[in-house]
Order: C-alpha cells, then structure tokens, then sequence
C-alpha cells in the first residue's frame, strides 16, 4: 500500500519534537543549539535565513550526518541540540525525523518554518554558514 506525504508528515511530527517559533527564537544565541537550515540555496537567496545558522540541503543530510560517508561534516558530530528548519515545517519534520533515526538525540525542528520564525519577530540574516 501507498504511503502518501501526510501520512509520512504525521509519523514524523508523532515522534519528534517540535519547538514552537517563538520558542526556538528565545533559543537563537545559545552556544548549545546549532540551527540547520534545510531549505534549497535559491531561497536562501530570495529569504535570507536565522543568522548563524548552518545550512545543509536537504538532499545532503544524511550524507553529512554519518561520520562513516565521505561527506561527513563534523558540525554534526558536536555534542548540541540540533534545531532543523525549512520553509513550512514540512521538510524539516521529515527531516528531524531521520536525523534522530541517524542517532542525534537533540533534534528538534521548529514548527512552521522560517515562514513562523519570521512571525514571530526572529532575527533574519543574508549568507549562509558554510560547513
């Protein structure tokens, strides 16, 4: 049987933790919390992003996570909470998801996005961290 987005959407948010936006901006600073942008570099362009943040397509995640894959990027090997976001809270859900699966037991993703970021009155920067 077909398991459809929603559906993928729903197990995800069931599991996971969702920080509310207004939550995650009291968070921004904290030398103990990384913020991964998921979002596609286009947008990052088009939106600007949570200053400090370090940004990983989402296409690369679980590249960069594992520490076994060329591609490996050691921000993920820190001992942080990790704070996923994209634009709706969609993508970083899935993503949450899979990071935790991957074995980073502090992530988390903030709920809504960047768009909810925005909302509520979070700081918003121009360039990227690279990894």
């Amino acid at each position: 049987m077909k398991k459809g987005y929603k559906a993928l959407l729903d197990e995800a948010n069931a599991a996971i933790e969702t920080v509310p936006a207004a939550e995650a901006v009291g968070l921004h600073g904290s030398d103990d919390v990384v913020f991964v942008d998921l979002r596609d570099p286009r947008e990052l362009e088009r939106e600007g992003m949570i200053p400090g943040a370090f940004h990983c397509p989402r296409g690369m995640l679980e590249f960069w996570i594992d520490p076994e894959s060329p591609y490996h990027k050691p921000v993920f090997a820190e001992d942080r909470r990790f704070v996923f976001y994209c634009a709706s809270g969609w993508r970083s859900a899935l993503s949450t998801r899979t990071a935790q699966e991957m074995g980073l037991a502090k992530a988390a993703h903030v709920g809504g996005g960047f768009t909810a970021w925005k909302a509520a009155g979070g700081p918003v920067g121009e360039k990227p961290t690279k990894g």
